[in-house]
């Protein structure tokens, strides 16, 4: 009787496990329905974020600026839970790798949008790096100006910065109250930025760079009438709110700004650091273990800079470091001659490309310097081009402090924020057609900084960095990721003063003091952010050494590159795994020969 039961408790499971089996149109129908909701995100997300739109290079919300109310922001936390339950009730069972990787890594986005929300971040909107009175200046560097449609869209946009700035105070003050405030050594350079640009006059004015000159298709009856209009919407609109903004900031909001630099001293800081700690990482490690894997990255790197040192004749970094305000070889004389050092290192890397890469971008890549209003706090960094081609990517470099500051790093930064970093990284994403558009254009700190850090090495394995002043260069960037790691934790988890930050610094680099006190700054301002640099790159490098080990003499680096860059920007656990299922279908495949 027994046996019986047991021949058909396994037909039914057989039958069961038959039946359960999806047919191909039920797969074709949740792959389409996937595909479409992903559509519909998308749209969303542009048609809610018009400056990001823009950026971009999607023109149909150009006349319009970002709604930043509370009504606004709520509506869009609100279809975020909605478009989480729509997305997990999709099963990706029987899709294609790529299109189950779609669902997982927008689910993943959904809910850390979602998890971090109840940290309030829109009531702390701005600080040296960031908010509106700094990102709005930057739009002329990224909008396209061939029509007199783009220049009214653009006057549009102008007559609504007062509402943005309006909305913005609101935020502000709601965290006032809450006591969620910056510091308040941060907030006074907000007040010297807002009112830099204040105390412009409108033909002066940053906005008004566009109407300097247009394209010669425009009529001159039209570049009359826009002229003026612009002009006109800048003294109307913009001078008076950022006015009104610089005596909020400097009389009311600064004053109550946070004495201590660490976001420990916020009521949620513990948790509120925790969060934004796994999100710069994409991994579990604990603020301890990252700052110990600091304190390890800094000593090992150390060691290799005092081998430079010793080379160049000098006994330590100290001694060294003193010597560099007086040494010609390590000095620009002009802002140009930062802009042309740029230039020359990225010309020298894109014929050695092919070398450690298949797939090469086709954007095109500028080298421009950082505008003046913003260059006192800005670093340089890589702005990604248009991806419809119309607009090319920049590498926007800091030349303000040429007089002061040294050349030692041009070139490793160069290979960090051009090629093959960020522009390798960042336009291969946007050109794979097999990604939706939400990956093509996808942003992990730890994956897209981190390998960008990777990049630089690459320098070195090409043959680059002959001048020993430029490899010590390339070691002390290495060293200021490494040291990242110390000082950041250092600040949000351990409590360090400001003073603290500055000594360490000092204590294991070379680096100037502008960029001592600019680096510290921005640990303060942006809490977490600066770990994903480091964290990724110790990754991207424990991986290739897995697959090289793995596959011996069959190993690969322009095949190992491509992978890794094959899916657009992934959190550091998906990239491991990524890694992995590769290693173990390359060696199946050199079994197989």
């Amino acid at each position: 009787m027994r046996s019986w039961v047991l021949f058909g408790l396994l037909m039914s499971l057989l039958c069961s496990s038959v039946s359960a089996a999806p047919s191909q149109s039920d797969v074709e129908a949740r792959r389409k329905a996937l595909n479409d909701l992903l559509a519909e995100r998308w749209e969303y997300t542009l048609r809610t974020s018009p400056i990001y739109a823009s950026f971009l290079g999607d023109k149909r919300w150009n006349d319009q600026l970002d709604d930043f109310s509370q009504k606004a922001i709520d509506d869009d936390l609100d279809q975020s839970k909605k478009f989480l339950v729509r997305f997990e009730a999709i099963d990706t069972s029987g899709f294609p790798e790529q299109e189950a990787l779609n669902k997982t890594l927008m689910v993943r986005d959904l809910r850390m949008g979602l998890e971090g929300a109840r940290f309030k971040p829109w009531e702390m909107p701005v600080s040296q790096f960031s908010g509106a009175h700094i990102d709005l200046p930057q739009l002329v560097s990224v909008l396209s100006f061939q029509t007199v449609k783009d220049y009214d869209d653009y006057i549009s946009r102008l007559k609504q910065i007062p509402r943005l700035f309006d909305q913005t105070e609101i935020q502000m003050r709601k965290g006032m109250a809450e006591g969620l405030m910056p510091p308040r050594i941060l907030l006074e350079k907000v007040v010297e930025q807002a009112d830099g640009i204040a105390s412009k006059a409108p033909d002066a004015s940053p906005f008004a760079e566009p109407f300097a000159k247009f394209p010669e298709s425009i009529s001159a009856a039209d570049q009359k009438r826009l002229r003026e209009q612009g002009l006109a919407a800048i003294s109307a609109s913009v001078v008076p709110a950022y006015v009104e903004f610089t005596k909020f900031v400097r009389e009311d909001y600064a004053p109550k700004g946070r004495a201590e630099p660490g976001l420990w001293s916020l009521a949620d800081g513990p948790a509120r650091y925790a969060f934004l700690v796994k999100e710069s990482t994409t991994t579990d490690l604990s603020p301890e273990e990252i700052h110990q894997i600091g304190l390890a990255q800094v000593k090992e790197i150390e060691a290799r800079m005092l081998q430079v040192v010793d080379q160049l004749g000098y006994k330590d970094l100290k001694t060294f470091g003193a010597s560099l305000p007086t040494n010609p070889k390590v000095h620009a004389h002009s802002r140009q001659e930062i802009v042309d050092l740029y230039q020359k290192y990225i010309d020298q890397m894109y014929p050695k490309l092919p070398l450690m890469f298949g797939r090469l971008p086709k954007a095109k890549l500028e080298v421009m310097p950082i505008e003046e209003f913003r260059e006192k706090q800005a670093s340089t960094h890589y702005v990604e081009g248009s991806q419809d081609g119309s607009r090319p990517a920049h590498i926007m470099v800091n030349t303000g402090n040429f007089e002061k500051g040294t050349t030692l790093d041009i070139e490793t930064t160069a290979y960090h924020e051009g090629v093959p970093g960020h522009h390798m990284q960042i336009a291969i994403a946007q050109e794979l057609p097999q990604l939706p558009p939400f990956r093509q254009n996808e942003f992990y700190t730890a994956y897209t900084e981190g390998w960008a850090l990777y990049a630089e090495r690459l320098g070195k394995e090409v043959g680059f960095f002959q001048d020993p002043y430029s490899y010590y260069g390339h070691l002390q960037d290495d060293m200021l990721r490494a040291i990242r790691l110390v000082v950041d934790t250092g600040f949000h988890y351990k409590h360090w003063t400001r003073q603290q930050v500055v000594d360490f610094f000092h204590d294991h680099s070379a680096i100037d003091e502008y960029e001592v006190q600019s680096e510290t700054d921005r640990y303060m301002a942006v809490p977490a952010q600066a770990l994903g640099y480091k964290i990724g790159q110790l990754e991207i490098l424990k991986l290739r050494q897995y697959a090289k080990d793995q596959l011996g003499d069959k190993f690969n680096l322009s095949n190992f590159h491509d992978e890794v860059l094959s899916a657009g920007a992934l959190p550091l656990d998906v990239l491991s795994a990524r890694i992995h299922e590769w290693v173990a279908k390359q060696k199946a495949s050199a079994s197989a020969d």
